[in-house]
């Protein structure tokens, strides 16, 4: 591993001519800061506290939110899950794709101007916030993000034909990421996410598109890039794979090193029965309890990044499944995806929390009343931004 990160060193410095003591200064993280020894005052609050947090419980999250809920659109102050618990959750998921491309929208049709308007209010109430990626493939393939012609990695890499177009769409990031204010002005703490599912088989970043050693030096040459280049100090680096992993060298294959992350994560849905299988929660907690491991190694923070069972047919998966896989783990969050409604390209209902009416509705009360379930209420009296 010692080789590989000096190679990749190397890599980033002969083809960019970046100063050395620059990306030096990547290799100075404390313990006690995040990745980004540059980050603000808040970002290293909530990064700190977060590790406190984990001892009481989890937060829950949901991907979009505020934004549409099962039959319902751009509602202000609307919230599924807000009108079953009364709690808004405390986390909230935003998804950037199309940004780097200059669209309006983003690949669900949410307009980046209310993204960032629903941010600053979650943000304002306490609540944290996540964000992941789906960029669309850098050569420009019809299935964008879902792309996965080998070699396009290595197309953007330092010195790569594609280079300039990534630099040009991390531009279009930073430039998003640092107008995201609050009402002191300061600069919202993000969990960004890029690359997510990296250790799957379906986006252009993942392990049949590129080596492990050009993954590691996307995701440094990112970091950096936001960081140095772009003066981005609010953004907390989440290393998200898929939920594929049997031993902690799989989870580990392509980690960019501990300088360059934060947070240690994977996805991972329910497909099957719950009712004749319990292979979920055995392996969610199998997982969990390898990413702990890491995590208490490398001095991280843990996240169920993704999950959730479409349309919940067993009506009691919240506190029967979830919380059980999850169980003793102290983990800093679970995020469950989002309530399309009914989705026109699968021809089906598309959400994963119950709504008014739905047949989970009380189970979904009885997990938020669990003593170790943490929604934004109970977050913002934690005040983990220092405020």
């Amino acid at each position: 591993m010692v080789n590989i990160i000096s190679n990749i060193k190397k890599w980033i410095l002969v083809l960019t001519g970046l100063p050395v003591t620059a990306f030096a200064m990547a290799q100075t993280a404390t313990p006690e800061l995040p990745a980004d020894a540059k980050a603000t005052r808040q970002t290293i609050a909530l990064h700190n506290n977060l590790k406190k947090l984990a001892a009481k419980g989890y937060m829950f999250g949901h991907q979009d939110d505020l934004v549409y809920g099962v039959h319902w659109r751009y509602e202000h102050g609307r919230s599924d899950v807000k009108e079953l618990a009364g709690d808004y959750p405390a986390v909230y998921g935003w998804e950037l794709g199309g940004l780097e491309a200059r669209e309006e929208k983003n690949l669900d049709g949410v307009p980046f101007k209310k993204m960032r308007q629903f941010i600053q209010e979650g943000y304002a109430r306490g609540g944290v916030i996540t964000i992941s990626w789906h960029a669309r493939s850098p050569l420009g393939a019809p299935k964008g993000a879902w792309d996965t012609t080998h070699g396009t990695v290595a197309s953007i890499l330092p010195g790569a034909v594609n280079h300039k177009l990534y630099r040009s769409w991390l531009d279009e990031l930073a430039r998003f990421f640092l107008s995201l204010k609050g009402s002191r002005g300061e600069a919202i703490p993000v969990f960004f996410r890029p690359f997510h599912e990296l250790t799957g088989n379906w986006f252009w970043w993942c392990r049949n598109a590129c080596t492990p050693e050009e993954f590691k030096v996307l995701w440094r040459f990112t970091q950096y890039y936001l960081r140095e280049e772009k003066k981005v100090h609010n953004l907390l680096y989440v290393y998200n794979t898929s939920g594929d992993f049997k031993t902690k060298e799989e989870f580990l294959e392509r980690y960019p090193g501990d300088d360059v992350v934060d947070l240690l994560s994977f996805d991972a849905y329910q497909y099957d029965d719950p009712a004749k299988s319990d292979w979920f929660v055995n392996n969610i907690n199998s997982q969990l309890g390898m990413i702990s491991e890491i995590a208490a190694e490398k001095n991280k923070l843990t996240a169920l990044a993704e999950t959730g069972y479409e349309q919940l047919p067993y009506t009691t998966w919240f506190t029967e499944i979830l919380a059980k896989a999850i169980g003793r783990h102290k983990i800093s969050y679970v995020m469950v995806w989002r309530n399309h409604g009914y989705n026109e390209g699968m021809k089906r209902m598309h959400y994963y929390t119950p709504y008014k009416g739905h047949a989970a509705e009380q189970d979904f009360i009885k997990f938020y009343q669990l003593e170790n379930t943490l929604f934004e209420r109970d977050v913002a009296k934690e005040k983990l931004y220092g405020y």
